[in-house]
């Protein structure tokens, strides 16, 4: 079973300040998992369970910011706090631009790293209920029927049943049917609520090329 308690994974090839870390992050409540390798991390499949990643940029084999690049492809990217030694204004730049939660220097101090620590985990139970949230969106999505797939756009691009029936070469009842079907399938009671679940989905409107 996936665990629920989020996970604080801390990735960094110094043993002894990795260790440390660790014992700070326990003192404060946080379970926690210590890798010493990019390697080690990916092969632990860290996106199963709720969580954040501190991380170190310099590592034997990949380094920090490649394994930055790597999690962001994953189904469920963990939001990441980097903490190193060797920061310099061009990865700070590159790391806060994929998507950092924070780029802190070591030494780091409890009081700095727990709230970045806390930031980052905000972040992912965020991020998680947005993915659930648009996955239930696809799923009704998936319900519609090709003909459906196809009303719902012009619909929400504001055409009025006449001129949808017009362009499909449809009946306007059946038109009608359509779009209530539409609604129904995707739990919308208004126009308003259609337009906003279209637009998180990516659908294209008609004539946005």
């Amino acid at each position: 079973m996936k665990e629920t308690r989020p996970v604080v994974h801390v990735v960094d090839d110094d043993v002894s300040f990795r260790t440390a870390v660790l014992r700070l992050l326990r003192a404060a409540g946080h379970e926690t998992r210590g890798y010493g390798s990019a390697a080690e991390l990916l092969a632990a499949e860290p996106g199963q369970s709720p969580g954040c990643i501190v991380l170190d940029v310099r590592m034997p084999g990949a380094s920090g910011l490649d394994l930055q690049k790597a999690l962001a492809a994953a189904e469920e990217p963990l939001p990441i706090v980097f903490l190193t030694g060797h920061g310099d204004i061009p990865a700070t730049v590159q790391a806060m631009k994929a998507g950092a939660v924070d780029f802190l220097t070591k030494p780091v101090e409890r009081g700095v790293l727990l709230p970045a620590v806390e930031g980052a985990l905000a972040r992912d139970v965020r991020a998680r209920t947005e993915r659930t949230r648009l996955r239930e969106l696809r799923a009704r999505y998936d319900t519609l029927t090709p003909r459906e797939a196809e009303v719902l756009p012009l619909v929400v691009s504001g055409l009025l049943n006449k001129q949808i029936a017009a362009g499909l070469g449809l009946a306007e009842r059946t038109v009608k049917a359509h779009r209530a079907r539409v609604m129904e399938k995707m739990r919308v009671e208004s126009l308003a609520d259609l337009v906003r679940m279209a637009s998180q989905l990516g659908l294209q409107k008609p004539g946005d090329r």
